[in-house]
């Protein structure tokens, strides 16, 4: 692991979590009272979902990497070697996620149903909690605790979309959820280098290397003060994602030119056809 992973997994949780953020967003403003959560908000034409289609190509080729860095690995930590296959294991449960949300909308397939594909997505947060850090103690433990945690508040948003999917708050937090945890991947990555070191101690990526499953710091002192700085950062970053969550709700509700356009599915198509019974149905009473 190293900065350039941490700062990849950024840029898709984060862009992954702001788009579905404004979509789920905007169909919430279009009509509260019809809403849905959708497992994927594909949009027309098909270039605006290029995100979808590039995580199929990328999660696969992100897992066999570090199946080759496992096996490639000859240092003497052995549970950071492990790390690898546990965290290609986490992709690839994410990428069979998407194939079956893929399968699912391209073929209007209403056997594998919405609840399905979020108890799967549910499973799949739960194995990213259960791998996240495994064997990492100390202040490098709780860096990566706390995506742990997030994982986990992820697993149980998708169970309860799984039962109910017209609850936009649960899928409004779930949105959130993504765009933190991408904020805070990116904040451990910068730990695993020198200018970004805590003060005092080592960077993240020379304590793994020298076969250590903690931090290296001076002074005891200095790890708890990291250890205090950064939950205080987590903290920090929490408050912002929040204020920037409910202000683009804001913005988009005030501004409804710039909502995102019309989503496509089965699901939104029965919606419009009801729609479209219910403006009949009162010409058909008049005639």
């Amino acid at each position: 692991m190293s900065l350039a992973t941490h700062f990849s997994a950024f840029l898709i949780l984060f862009t992954l979590g702001i788009r579905r953020l404004v979509c789920c967003i905007c169909n919430y403003l279009k009509n509260p009272s019809l809403y849905r959560s959708r497992t994927w908000y594909f949009q027309e034409p098909k270039l605006k979902n290029l995100d979808l289609y590039s995580l199929l190509i990328i999660l696969p080729i992100a897992s066999f990497s570090h199946v080759f860095l496992f096996l490639a690995f000859s240092g003497n930590n052995v549970t950071y070697k492990f790390s690898f296959l546990q965290q290609s294991l986490v992709i690839f449960f994410f990428w069979v996620l998407l194939i079956i949300i893929i399968i699912k909308e391209s073929f209007d397939l209403y056997a594998i149903l919405d609840s399905l594909v979020y108890s799967f997505g549910g499973v799949c947060f739960g194995v990213e909690f259960l791998m996240n850090g495994k064997g990492l103690v100390g202040l490098s433990g709780d860096m990566y605790g706390h995506l742990g945690e997030l994982a986990f508040v992820c697993a149980g948003c998708c169970l309860c979309l799984a039962v109910k999917q017209s609850c936009f708050f649960v899928e409004f937090v779930f949105s959130c959820l993504l765009v933190l945890k991408g904020t805070w991947v990116l904040q451990v990555g910068l730990l695993y280098t020198d200018v970004f070191a805590l003060e005092g101690c080592e960077n993240l990526l020379l304590g793994l290397a020298n076969g250590k499953n903690d931090v290296k710091c001076d002074l005891e002192e200095n790890k708890l003060r990291g250890t205090a700085l950064m939950d205080l950062l987590f903290i920090v970053h929490i408050v912002v994602v929040m204020i920037m969550s409910f202000g683009l709700f804001a913005l988009l509700n005030r501004n409804k030119r710039m909502r995102c356009g019309d989503t496509s599915g089965p699901l939104l198509a029965q919606v419009g056809s009801e729609g479209v019974l219910m403006r009949t149905l009162p010409e058909l009473e008049i005639e």
